[in-house]
This record gives structure tokens, C-alpha cells and sequence, in this order.
């Protein structure tokens, strides 16, 4: 199963049982302290489904958990987006058909009833990555996988087969606090002995799911990101000696400057969003970001 996922294009891969997790309580906690802000496709009733894999295939028994990894090659000065979007395709296809290369070659070996995912599933991506050893889930609630960093898109495969399951590693942060330092919106917040993130004034909510204006108080701390936010993986050192995808469809594009940006009209917008993460805002969410980056930089 990992070569055939190395050949379809992963560079990580394992299995985990098909079971309730304990990180589930972690979840609902934080569902409960209000920290998912209006993202309610997490605390609805598709908020239960992800208490066990079950709910999404009844007959599964393993998750085949999958990582792609994203990472690209900085230009001399990195747009104010985030690296997962600057290619020219959205990763949510690159993954799935991936994926569905794997179904195709895993059936050709066994029957199963089997049913792909990825980010947009109810299912705790996270918590089934590190049951299955791809990573640990870190201070900055990243993914980290130890040789690769966590430049690292998840996918996965509930399937009825039975397969033997890996280990989660162990937690190798240590006493490192580089990404809650360096934060500047403050987002990573202790909960009890860990750390979790409040969405709320995660600068990649404020810039892609907040519908309305981003609170005052915050707005500085957003500075120049027009789309999402990557300081808490850029200070990793996991990620010092990251690996650069070979995926065309994740490779950067010319992303226009700032005033630019600011001017373009819906129909302009459309087009340069088009078949990538970049048109999750909307129009006006994207205006609203270049315009409080441009005034920002103009202060500056």
C-alpha cells in the first residue's frame, strides 16, 4: 500500500484502525469554548459524524492516511498568500485524483468497499495522520512529520480491509514556543498542559472564512496576508530543511502586486480565482484583504 501511494504521488503514507479517537474530547472542547468563530460546517451536525469513521462508511475498518506535500520554492519576495495556494490548481482535485489512482490499483489486488476524503469530509484528519505515523500533531496544531516538516496536504481512504495499523510518533516540539511567539494575532492559546489555536484570531480564518469586516483590533496583526498565513510553519525548525514538491499543479504563479489586487472587479476576480483555493472568500472577502494589506504596507 505505501509504494503504490508513493507512485500516485504521496510522499507520505499509513494506516490507522477505523475507530473512535480519544482526540475526539479534545475537539468538542474546543468546539464548546467557541473557538471554531463561524466556521459552523465544524460545529453543525456534521460535528458529530467526525466522533467516528464509522458514520462515513459503516463497513470500515482502516484508514489509509495519505500526505502530498505542498511545499514550494520562495521567490525573492513571497506573495501575501499562502504557500498552499499559490499553484495553479486546487489541491482538494490533485488530491482526490491521487486518491482515486489508489483505489484503482488497490482494487486490482482486493475487493472492498472504500469511500476517499479530504479536507472537506467530517473526519479529524489530524488525529488519524499521527495514529497512522505520518506525524505528530505539534504547538501550532500542524502535522509535523519529522524528516519532511509540515508543508503537507492530508488525504485519506476509509476502506473495509483490515490492515495492519502503525504507530503514532512521539511529540518532539519539546520546549520549543517558536510559533506562539511568533504569532502576531496571538492565536496559539494555552489549554491546560497544550496548546490550541483560536480560529478567531487565526490570521488564515480572519482572511478566508470570516464573512464581514475583521475586528479593529486586529486588523494590524493581519498586516499584508490577503489570503491565509504561514509565520507559525515558516519558524518551525522542523521545516528548516523542508523537502520542495515536484508537483506541477502546486508550482507558484505570478500572483499580481497589491494595488492590483485592490482594483480588480468581480469579473477579474473570478478568473484569477478560478479552479483554485483563492475563490473561498468571495470577491468581497478578497477585496476586503488586499485593501486592509495595501493600507497596512502604506503605513509602513
Amino acid at each position: 500500500m505505501k509504494r503504490i501511494a508513493r507512485e500516485c504521488g504521496f510522499e507520505l503514507a499509513g494506516v490507522a484502525r477505523a475507530e473512535p479517537a480519544a482526540d475526539f474530547a479534545l475537539y468538542d472542547h474546543w468546539v464548546e469554548r467557541g473557538m471554531a468563530g463561524e466556521m459552523r460546517y465544524l460545529t453543525d451536525r456534521r460535528k458529530e459524524l467526525r466522533r467516528d469513521p464509522r458514520s462515513l462508511l459503516a463497513s470500515a475498518r482502516s484508514v489509509i492516511c495519505v500526505g502530498k506535500l505542498y511545499n514550494a520554492a520562495p521567490g525573492v519576495k513571497d506573495p501575501p498568500i499562502s504557500r498552499y495556494a499559490w499553484g495553479s490548481r486546487d489541491y482538494h482535485d490533485v488530491l482526490r485524483e491521487g486518491l482515486e489512482r489508489m483505489v484503482e490499483r488497490l482494487a486490482a489486488m482486493a475487493t472492498f468497499e472504500r469511500k476517499i476524503c479530504v479536507d472537506t469530509a467530517p473526519l479529524l484528519e489530524r488525529t488519524y495522520a499521527r495514529l497512522a505515523g505520518l506525524g505528530w500533531i505539534g504547538k501550532n496544531t500542524c502535522l509535523i512529520n519529522e524528516p519532511a516538516g509540515s508543508w503537507f496536504f492530508l488525504g485519506e481512504i476509509l476502506t473495509s480491509l483490515d490492515l495492519d495499523p502503525d504507530f503514532a510518533p512521539p511529540d518532539r516540539c519539546g520546549s520549543c514556543t517558536r510559533c506562539i511567539e511568533a504569532c502576531p494575532t496571538q492565536a496559539l492559546v494555552p489549554d491546560g498542559d497544550e496548546w490550541t489555536l483560536d480560529a478567531r484570531r487565526c490570521i488564515s480564518y480572519l482572511t478566508i472564512e470570516l464573512r464581514g469586516p475583521v475586528p479593529e483590533e486586529l486588523r494590524e496583526g493581519v498586516g499584508g496576508h490577503v489570503f491565509g498565513c504561514d509565520i507559525c510553519q515558516d519558524v518551525c525548525p522542523w521545516n528548516s530543511r523542508a523537502p520542495v514538491t515536484e508537483e506541477a499543479a502546486f508550482a507558484p504563479r505570478e500572483i499580481p502586486p497589491l494595488e492590483d489586487l485592490v482594483s480588480m472587479n468581480e469579473r477579474e476576480f473570478r478568473e484569477f480565482a478560478r479552479g483554485t483555493p483563492l475563490a473561498r472568500p468571495k470577491y468581497a472577502g478578497f477585496v476586503r484583504n488586499a485593501t486592509n494589506a495595501l493600507a497596512v504596507n502604506e503605513r509602513e
